[in-house]
């Protein structure tokens, strides 16, 4: 005849605690996952400076692109790169509804990026198919501005769930913020060097 011994209040603290015991990969996998997306934007780069070393564009097939909207557009990123600093300080410090305002300027200041963007390809003298190099301007440019919109909409939502009372972003659980943080350093990171590669080289 077989005996089922009561679970002690101590066995099922050992138990959680095993559980619990257990090493965060998150922010190791988002690390792996933005390594194998800048080898993509390398790609790009490499290629485009590759073919350009080589077989030199044409006077006529190159153009000299006006500076002012995308240093207007750098700008913004390195601003918005240090209020979502500013967010995650403020969370950090346990000030929700400060925290929540730098997410709300951070967040917009990506949508005005994106608009600046918008308003630079209906000013440029070149569409998408012109040349091999208007097409590499478009796809790189719009492969980041991709990468924008969806760093957008991460910053929305977390600021959705940081304002919530009780929501899931909070002092105690930063992963969502300083994810979405990583994410946006990255994305500010490759627009500088794509500014230095297609504006300024």
């Amino acid at each position: 005849m077989t005996t089922i011994s009561p679970i002690t209040e101590n066995q099922e603290i050992e138990e959680s605690s095993e559980h619990l015991d257990h090493h965060d990969y998150r922010l190791f996998g988002l690390g792996a996952f933005l390594i194998a997306d800048g080898m993509t934007f390398a790609g790009f780069f490499a290629a485009y400076l590759t073919f350009k070393a080589v077989n030199p564009l044409l006077p006529d097939s190159i153009y000299e692109l006006e500076l002012a909207l995308p240093t207007l557009n750098t700008i913004l990123l390195l601003v918005s790169s240090a209020t979502f600093h500013r967010a995650g300080k403020a969370l950090k410090s346990d000030q929700a509804r400060l925290c929540q305002r730098w997410l709300l300027v951070t967040a917009l200041l990506g949508l005005a990026f994106l608009a600046s963007q918008m308003i630079e390809y209906f000013s440029l003298p070149f569409g998408l198919t012109d040349n091999l190099y208007a097409s590499t301007f478009y796809a790189v440019t719009g492969f980041h501005g991709l990468h924008v919109t969806l760093g957008t909409f991460m910053i929305f939502i977390v600021w959705w769930q940081t304002r919530i009372p009780g929501g899931r972003v909070k002092k105690e659980n930063m992963f969502p913020l300083e994810a979405a943080e990583l994410y946006w350093h990255f994305v500010d990171g490759i627009w500088v060097i794509l500014f230095i590669i297609f504006y300024l080289l």
